[in-house]
C-alpha cells in the first residue's frame, strides 16, 4: 500500500487492488475517505492517516462509491475505529450490509481473461464484512464538507455507483465508472455497459479540473477536456 498526494487537500491510497482517498476538509473540520481498500487494510489506512495529522476521530464520512470488495473492503472496521457515518449510493447499499450477493458483471468477450486474471489475484483476499451504510445517497443530494459536494449518481458499473463532484475545487471522484490505467476509459466489469456509458457522458459534461479514479493516475488539470475526448468515442 502506498499514499501520494494529488492536491493539496487529496491524498491516494494505492492497494493491491483498487484505490482509496483521504480528504482534508477546510477549515481544519476533519477528514473523509472516498473508499476503504480491500479486506484487511484498516489498520494500515489509519496509520496513513495519523502520518497525515488525522485522528480516527477526525474522520467525519466514509463514501463508498460502490460495492466491489476492493472499495468497500475495509469499511466496517474503518466505520467501528473513527465513529464516521458511512455513505453508498442507494443501489448498492444492500449488497454493502450483506443482505443480497453482489450482482456478477456482464463480460465483453475481450473483459473475459481479463477478468479472470484478476479474480486470480484476489483469490486470497477474504469476503469483506457487511457494514452499516448510514444513509443512501441519490440524485440531488448534497455533502457539506467545507465546500459543496454533489452526489452524482452513475449506474452502470454497479447499480449504485456514485460520483462525487467538489464544485469549487473541480474535484470529481469517479469511482470504477472511468480508469486511467495506460490509457483514460471507460472502467471495466460493468453490469450495464450502455448505462456505464451514459454515466461517463455524464461525468464528461461537468467541466471538471481534477479527475479521481477507482484505479489509475488521477488528472489534475484539464480532466474535463481528457474525459470529453474519450466520452466523444464511445459507443454503446
Amino acid at each position: 500500500m502506498e499514499t501520494s498526494q494529488v492536491t493539496p487537500d487529496i491524498w491516494m491510497m494505492t492497494f493491491t487492488a483498487g484505490q482509496a482517498y483521504a480528504v482534508r476538509l477546510p477549515g481544519a473540520e476533519g477528514w473523509a475517505l472516498v473508499d476503504t481498500g480491500l479486506p484487511g487494510h484498516a489498520e494500515r489506512v489509519l496509520d496513513e492517516l495519523a502520518k497525515l495529522g488525522a485522528r480516527p476521530e477526525d474522520v467525519r464520512d466514509i463514501v463508498l462509491t460502490h460495492s466491489h470488495l476492493d472499495h468497500m473492503g475495509s469499511a466496517a472496521e474503518l466505520a467501528e475505529a473513527t465513529g464516521a457515518r458511512v455513505l453508498a449510493g442507494a443501489g448498492d447499499a444492500a449488497v454493502i450490509r450483506g443482505e443480497v450477493p453482489e450482482p456478477p458483471p456482464v463480460l465483453e468477450e475481450w473483459e473475459i481473461p481479463l477478468f479472470e486474471s484478476v479474480q486470480g489475484g484476489l483469490a486470497g483476499v477474504p469476503a469483506p464484512r457487511p457494514c452499516r451504510v448510514d444513509l443512501e445517497l441519490g440524485e440531488g443530494d448534497v455533502l457539506d464538507w467545507g465546500e459543496e459536494v454533489r452526489v452524482v449518481p452513475v449506474p452502470g458499473h454497479t447499480e449504485g455507483s456514485t460520483a462525487l463532484h467538489l464544485t469549487r475545487s473541480g474535484v470529481l471522484f469517479t469511482g470504477d465508472t472511468i480508469a486511467n490505467v495506460g490509457q483514460l476509459m471507460l472502467g471495466v466489469f460493468n453490469v450495464d455497459r450502455p448505462r456505464a456509458i451514459a454515466s461517463f457522458h455524464r461525468q464528461s459534461a461537468l467541466g471538471v479540473q481534477t479527475a479521481c479514479f477507482g484505479h489509475g493516475t488521477p488528472i489534475v488539470g484539464g480532466a474535463g477536456e481528457a474525459l470529453k475526448a474519450v466520452a466523444d468515442s464511445l459507443t454503446a
